[in-house]
């Protein structure tokens, strides 16, 4: 048995000590008194700063005597044990107990005044007051008369302020780390409510499971026009509330990092005392670390199909441009068309009703029109097999009719040493992977103006293979008949410029 035993006591600075040790900034104490509304079954939540003071006010359930001094207990296990609050059944945000006495580290007095039941009393805990002594650990307990009209809740007030508290800062901190997202619970600072951001973009919900508990969240793709480089990475939530954000392998994406946002919820993380860190060396944490990577990976895969269908839609667009000015030049010299004489009005799309020279005034030679109808037939019987490239799924595939034929044009992808285009039976190929695509390809007029320029290119050898001289000429005159209206509006433009500036 022993002889004796040795009392162990605590000096109370240190608790004002831990505080500052846990809470470095002020923000960090707020975002803390306001989880305790939330864990207090509150609906309303008003923030009040001033240079001097601070005050949390909310319409919880408040604090009867027994209560008061179960909320004074320095790491109190009570919000564990009763990890559900008593009226919406909330999972309790906070767990240590230790943040009124933190306070003191930003503040010189800190007051409770909270009502209850008809119950109502206000303690004060006055920094100087308290190291006055190191035997009194009580602190001054007033019991009030109950307020009907102010109804049951708690007001927390911080006065002597060691430093004003930033008000941009305190809302920022608030949006991050209090569930603002939570069903009947509103936060007010300085009379405006905080609600949580929304971020527009392609959003990627996802559900995962683990041994410990389910991972979930929602990751959201930007638009390329509001991609950023600020408040980057997930946001990792712990009971609804940030603890901090990761990048799961995302730090190497380059560019690509501006364009991703999300948050994702985990409960049974363990975290620090601080709240502002995960203790990573636990298994818990490591099956998420291994969840999330995976989540991370199909949001890559994601984000290059949304690349490549908007590379795919600048595509379309401009080999839809292209096509439709070198229709047009077509239907100007009908004797460019590599496909043969075409008739009058035959109603079919493109260059069918451009007809070729000496076609006009002939409706009485019906040998002739009785041998291109057989001709036709004889050609509808036995169709030619084109020779075709096996296409990627990313190949964009347009085609140029024009009478009874036409060309089929197709951008695909062949490599950077790949040829720049080529011809197969009627086929025509362009390589988006030829660094001059590429170089083109950055704005619509001269990505336009470069695939114009290789379709032309390959129907002007059409209709010549063996006179690439004057194939070329051809190709000339389509270009300039393709694109003159153009033209000659940049130059009207540009007189009346010249004009304006001599003026």
């Amino acid at each position: 048995m022993p002889e004796s035993t040795l009392q162990i006591t605590v000096d109370k600075s240190h608790l004002v000590t831990i505080g500052e040790q846990l809470y470095s900034r002020s923000v960090e104490l707020l975002r803390e008194l306001v989880n305790n509304t939330y864990d207090a079954d509150a609906t309303e939540v008003y923030v009040e700063i001033s240079p001097d003071r601070v005050v949390v006010s909310d319409d919880g359930t408040g604090m009867d005597r027994e209560g008061l001094g179960q909320y004074f207990v320095i790491g109190s296990s009570e919000k564990r044990l009763r990890h559900l609050s008593k009226k919406f059944r909330r999972e309790r945000v906070g767990q240590f107990g230790i943040g009124k006495f933190a306070s003191l580290s930003a503040a010189g007095a800190f007051e409770v005044y909270t009502q209850s039941g008809g119950f109502a009393a206000r303690v004060t805990f006055d920094k100087k007051e308290w190291e006055k002594t190191t035997t009194n650990w009580g602190l001054p307990l007033e019991i009030c008369e109950y307020d009907p009209a102010r109804g049951d809740g708690t007001t927390i007030t911080l006065s002597d302020l060691v430093k004003p508290m930033d008000l941009d800062e305190a809302e920022q901190r608030l949006m991050e780390s209090v569930p603002l997202k939570a069903q009947h619970f509103k936060v007010f600072l300085n009379g405006k409510r905080l609600t949580p951001r929304q971020v527009q973009g392609k959003r990627l919900p996802f559900l995962e499971g683990t041994p410990f508990g389910p991972v979930h969240g929602e990751i959201i793709i930007l638009p390329a026009s509001r991609a950023n480089t600020e408040d980057l990475g997930i946001g990792c939530y712990v009971k609804q509330v940030l603890v901090k954000k990761e990048y799961f392998g995302m730090e190497v994406w380059g560019r690509d990092l501006a364009l991703v946002r999300g948050d994702v919820n985990a409960d049974f993380l363990p975290i620090t005392s601080d709240r502002s860190n995960f203790i990573t060396d636990t298994p818990e944490y490591k099956a998420f670390d291994t969840v999330m990577r995976k989540v991370v990976e199909d949001v890559r895969k994601a984000l290059g199909r949304l690349t490549e269908h908007k590379e795919t839609k600048v595509v379309k667009r401009a080999l839809k441009d292209a096509l439709d000015r070198i229709l047009k030049a077509l239907r100007k010299n009908p004797e460019y068309s590599p496909f043969g004489m075409l008739p009058v009005g035959d109603g079919t799309e493109g260059a069918g009703g451009a007809a070729a020279e000496g076609a006009k005034g002939r409706e009485g030679d019906a040998a002739a029109a009785g041998e291109a109808k057989k001709t036709r037939k004889k050609r509808e019987k036995k169709p030619k097999e084109p020779t075709v490239k096996r296409l990627t799924p990313r190949a964009v595939v347009q085609k140029l009719k024009l009478g009874h034929s036409g060309v089929t044009c197709c951008l695909d992808h062949f490599g950077e040493s790949g040829p720049e285009c080529f011809t197969e039976g009627s086929v025509i190929y362009i390589n988006v992977e030829h660094p001059m695509y590429k170089r083109e390809a950055r704005k619509l007029d001269s990505h336009t103006m470069h695939v114009a320029r290789l379709i032309s290119q390959e129907i002007s050898l059409m209709k010549d293979p063996k006179n690439p001289r004057q194939a070329f000429e051809r190709q000339s005159r389509l270009l300039k008949d393709a694109f003159i209206e153009g033209a000659e509006k940049a130059d009207t433009e540009d007189k009346g410029d010249k004009e304006e500036g001599a003026v």
